[in-house]
């Protein structure tokens, strides 16, 4: 009757549904993030992607977040979201790797073969508003960055900026705010 209770409370939608928390506040941290792993990774390295442009960096860096995770679940608290607790996790490890490969490397531009065809100009026009983004977004502070990125690229609530930028709500709200402004600013809205 426990385990019919379990699953159904499994079912239900609160803040741990998927069993995360439980297996955290049990000690089984390697389950614990095989199923971040499982109901994560793909979000994570959206989120990576965001961040760093590459896919085969953003496949390195969710694994650097689920190992640095596995190191964290003994400090976990439960103040926040599973969630926000990996993406907090995920946005210093990308704010690392963009520093330290922002030292190593002169700007880093991607030259694309177009090819020949009907959309050839699409491309391009779709190439350049991207980059006009990319460095509209690098602009920004880096932590106005993050938090932009954060909302809108990984679809956190505030709440779950606050936290996993380690700030209150409204300082959240505050910081996408004005990155929202300066890259109006910056590239215009279209």
């Amino acid at each position: 009757m426990a385990a019919g209770l379990a699953r159904v409370e499994g079912a239900t939608p609160r803040t741990d549904h998927h069993g995360i928390e439980a297996l955290i506040a049990a000690g089984s941290y390697r389950q614990a993030v095989a199923r971040c792993a499982e109901v994560y990774a793909s979000a994570l390295g959206r989120l990576c992607m965001a961040f760093t442009g590459s896919q085969a960096e953003s496949e390195e860096l969710v694994q650097e977040t689920f190992l640095a995770a596995f190191d964290a679940f003994p400090t976990y608290r439960g103040e926040g979201s599973v969630r926000a607790f990996l993406y907090g996790i995920a946005r210093r490890i990308c704010g690392r790797h963009t520093e330290m490969r922002a030292r190593r490397e002169t700007k880093l531009r991607l030259v694309h073969d177009t090819s020949r065809g009907a959309d050839a100009s699409e491309l391009a026009l779709a190439r350049e508003r991207a980059e006009r983004a990319r460095a509209a977004l690098a602009k920004l502070k880096p932590s106005e960055r993050e938090a932009v990125v954060l909302r809108f690229e990984a679809d956190l609530s505030f709440k779950e900026v606050a936290v996993a930028c380690g700030i209150d709500e409204a300082a959240a709200r505050k910081r996408v705010s004005r990155a929202l402004a300066k890259l109006r600013a910056e590239i215009g809205e279209e």
